[in-house]
């Protein structure tokens, strides 16, 4: 073996070893986020936009399954034929499958078979490891970074689900009732505006939607320092926020007319003041925590009423892009996740609605074959999220990342930070 072969080899095997490590870690997670569940809590479905957390266990198995091991594993056989059907999402390529909204119907494969799918899914990848890090390893990494996506979306459906129990179970007890700092008063950081750049271009995983880099003009604008806090958002109720017509988008005021909105998602008045449901059961609003669980609708209002705007798309990247990713409150472990004071980085504690529509970069092109339906065909009629939130695992985030969302969905958890003109 030639010296620059002997080096290939060793760069090969150092490279499968850090992505085994980087698919082990990702996998346990999935399994420590569902330790404290039943397999009633996991089979549920308590609204037609989540899904039971077995599903979330199940798909993201199934998308190793059916996009890595078949497609790159020579002889690799499907552990189970029928249920190709049972846990495709949305990839029409890969043809029927169940109805989004009947997936609590699923009372069948258990909690503990769908356990036991993916430990036979992570063997048969974890002793093919070497060859599929030769053959696939953007595969992999798209895999792994979508099982982070649905562990955000596992803890955001089964909060949805528990706050439906008159009981309000809690999943964890303990840190998510407790007292945080004042926060300081709204400081805004100007910006120059000119041309800049954005979308991922560089060296590191990035979703197919965040692409291509490309050149942007802004306006000269300021952006607040941190999100608005649940303190704000009492005041904006208290005047008036949720009956003055002129603070709302046209569709925005029918919504909360139809469905009867005076506050955000999870929120009840009570004897004592506000109370929001939390994955550690009922707690009082902590006024100094980042507003949580509010529409794009309402985001836009409070703007409105604030004197403000949101972001745009562009703007918010920019102002991130020297900012640290990691930062803020994100999900470190299975366990407690709030949304917590004290921080000014734009990444964590809640998801940032901007004022932009998710649409494709000029020249983006989807990826070839089934994984090219993971984003492209969703640029339509939502809105753009950015910097994640205490529910993201760390490491997941950067400055280019898209979320997307319909302008009524809440149950995540979405927040907002102010934008103005100068």
């Amino acid at each position: 073996m030639t010296r620059t072969t002997m080096a290939e080899a060793v760069a090969n095997e150092q490279g499968a070893r850090r992505l085994l490590d980087q698919y082990s870690t990702v996998r346990d997670l999935s399994l420590a986020l569902v330790a404290p569940l039943s397999d009633a809590d996991a089979t549920a479905q308590s609204m037609p936009d989540a899904s039971p957390a077995k599903w979330h266990l199940a798909h993201t198995s199934w998308f190793f399954e059916m996009f890595v091991l078949r497609d790159h594993l020579p002889g690799y056989s499907l552990c189970d034929p029928s249920w190709a059907h049972l846990f495709n999402s949305y990839y029409e390529a890969e043809g029927d499958r169940v109805a989004r909204d009947r997936r609590g119907l699923l009372t069948r494969p258990t909690l503990a078979e769908v356990i036991s799918y993916r430990a036979r899914i992570d063997e048969a990848i974890m002793q093919a490891m070497p060859m599929l890090a030769e053959r696939c390893p953007d595969l992999i990494a798209l895999g792994l970074n979508h099982e982070q996506q649905h562990q955000e979306l596992l803890l955001t459906d089964i909060k949805h689900l528990l706050s439906c129990n008159p009981l309000g179970p809690a999943m964890w007890a303990g840190l998510e009732g407790t007292e945080v700092g004042a926060v300081a008063p709204l400081q805004w950081r100007s910006m120059p505006g000119g041309l800049v750049e954005i979308g991922h271009g560089g060296d590191g995983f990035a979703f197919d939607c965040e692409t291509p880099a490309h050149r942007h003009f802004l306006q000269p604008f300021a952006l607040a320092d941190r999100p608005i806090t649940a303190g704000e958002w009492i005041d904006f109720i208290a005047d008036g926020g949720y009956s003055t017509a002129s603070l709302w988008l046209a569709d925005g005021w029918d919504w909360i007319r139809q469905n009867a909105i005076a506050s955000p998602l999870y929120w009840k008045a009570g004897p004592d003041g506000w109370q929001n449901f939390t994955l550690s059961g009922w707690r009082p609003v902590e006024p100094s925590a980042p507003v949580c669980h509010i529409s794009f609708y309402e985001a836009d209002a409070f703007a409105s009423w604030a004197g403000a705007r949101l972001p745009s798309e562009a703007e918010w990247e920019t102002a991130a892009q020297s900012a640290d990713s990691a930062g803020g409150h994100q999900l470190d472990q299975a366990g407690p996740v709030k949304p917590q004071a004290g921080f000014t980085s734009l990444f964590g504690n809640v998801w940032e609605w901007t004022g932009s529509a998710y649409r494709p970069y000029p020249g983006f092109r989807a990826a070839p074959g089934a994984v090219g339906e993971y984003n492209g065909k969703f640029m339509s009629g939502q809105f753009v999220l950015k910097g994640g939130s205490c529910a993201t695992p760390r490491g997941h985030m950067r400055a280019s990342y898209r979320n997307f969302f319909y302008p009524h969905q809440r149950w995540q958890f979405t927040g907002l930070r102010l934008a103005r003109d100068i």
